[in-house]
């Protein structure tokens, strides 16, 4: 069976910038989400990169798919719905140490119901036995015509025998409305177009599992249309590089801004945004510290 290339991504999150100049600005589905619904979020969560308090449901979802990442290290025979739920608590243990922000704003006690009930969803989706991924958690890296990097990270990519990619990623959300489908549609576009430059070829299909409700929504991608969002992605980058050299990032109010960690420094409602760092640059590999990937 053929290998998924490992990329150089580095293990986090997939911001597409990072201040400390040790890898080179990217974008990413979620940053790319971010800059259309409001720049100046954007420029805190890329640029400033401000510390923000995970919410239970971002600490939730962190929990189930580190079990979902693990159950898929298990042998095929061992992987049921008690083995998988036993695999909560010990998730929850690596992530205190590995990101001991989250141990700090959220309890087990509070997460392990919803854990619990969205892992036994999970099997009324997908029989993990039958499944045999060739990667979980992949990280993501390529670096398109014009100098645009997309970076990010796969929940699990599963390769027939025939070579046919599919692309799982799990939702621990509810399926969206028709609005929120369009921002769905652009996540799953990212990752085919990604794989397509990676891997030589447009995968079979994508898929996103919501566990919230059980739903499935699957995508076939086709060359020509990722080609397409392909421009359309240059485009948005061009945009914030834009934004990027001159500072301007306005911010964009709307319902968003009702559980937004930086209504306090945003001039929308009254507040001051700190001084602009300015666009992040890349250290040269001579100049880099000791501990850079």
């Amino acid at each position: 069976m053929e290998q998924i290339p490992q990329t150089p991504a580095a293990s986090g999150d997939d911001d597409p910038a990072a201040a400390t100049g040790r890898r080179r600005p990217a974008l990413s589905p979620s940053r790319a989400a971010d800059f259309k619904r409001c720049p100046l979020l954007y420029r805190y969560r890329a640029i400033d990169r401000l510390p923000e308090a995970p919410s239970a449901a971002q600490a939730r979802g962190i929990l189930v798919h580190a079990a979902l990442e693990q159950i898929y290290v298990l042998p095929a025979g061992e992987r049921d719905r008690d083995r998988a739920l036993d695999l909560l608590e010990p998730a929850w243990a690596r992530l205190a140490v590995e990101r001991p922000e989250l141990a700090a704003a959220q309890q087990l006690a509070d997460l392990l119901p919803d854990a619990r009930r969205l892992l036994e969803r999970y099997f009324t989706m997908e029989d993990p036995v039958e499944v045999q991924p060739q990667s979980c958690e992949l990280p993501v890296e390529v670096e398109l015509d014009g100098g645009l990097v997309l970076r990010g990270f796969v929940d699990r990519v599963d390769v027939s025998e025939a070579g046919a990619l599919t692309v799982i990623d799990y939702k621990t959300g509810r399926s969206p409305g028709p609005s929120g489908e369009t921002e769905a549609l652009f996540q799953l576009k990212f990752y085919a177009l990604v794989l397509m430059h990676l891997h030589g070829r447009v995968p079979g299909e994508l898929r996103l599992l919501y566990l919230g409700d059980g739903t499935t929504l699957a995508y076939a991608p086709e060359r020509d249309e990722l080609e397409r969002f392909e421009r359309i992605l240059a485009s948005l980058w061009e945009t914030i590089r834009e934004s990027g050299a001159t500072g301007e990032f306005p911010p964009a109010p709307g319902r968003w801004c009702n559980w937004c960690d930086h209504k306090a420094r945003c001039p929308a409602f009254g507040g001051r945004a700190p001084a602009y760092p300015g666009w992040p640059e890349v250290v040269p590999s001579a100049q880099k510290p000791p501990d850079t990937e």
